[in-house]
């Protein structure tokens, strides 16, 4: 099994939201990033976990857990005109991005902040703490996952 982080600005997509969506689940759209894309495509397989991490706002960390329930498939939303995710260089024919779907699993009772997960001497090779590091999806060690879920049990 892979592991994942997921991150969401939680005014755009929070996991609140994804907690209220049918069965839990909902596509995980909107990546334009090649590397994103190529580890979705490539790596993210059925039954993975991953971390939803909230990003961008006041208390950045990570907040729960989702599963992959569907491996990579064509993001529809590069093709709609009125979405903000539009790429006029994908087609049906021939998709540039995909998305796959998630299910909410748990919910952490605190957010595991940012600045917490700093202070981990075991994850100061985790992408997410590396200057620059901008991926919106990003692998984790199984070291790394198993090092974060003892500080949830911890908060």
């Amino acid at each position: 099994m892979n592991h994942w982080l997921f991150k969401s600005e939680p005014d755009a997509f929070s996991i609140n939201d994804l907690k209220q969506m049918k069965n839990g689940t909902d596509h995980w759209d909107g990546i334009r990033n090649y590397q994103a894309r190529n580890l979705m495509r490539d790596q993210m397989k059925l039954g993975d976990r991953g971390f939803f991490y909230h990003s961008s706002c006041k208390v950045p960390g990570i907040v729960g857990v989702v599963e992959i329930v569907r491996e990579a498939y064509p993001d529809h939303t590069a093709w709609d005109p009125e979405s903000s995710y539009f790429d006029p260089k994908s087609s049906p024919d021939e998709p540039r991005w995909l998305m796959v779907d998630v299910k909410f699993v748990s919910e952490y009772p605190q957010i595991i902040r940012l600045k917490d997960l700093k202070q981990v001497p075991e994850l100061e090779k985790m992408p997410l703490l590396q200057k620059g590091s901008r991926l919106s999806v990003q692998p984790v060690t199984a070291d790394e996952w198993q090092v974060i879920q003892r500080l949830s049990s911890t908060i």
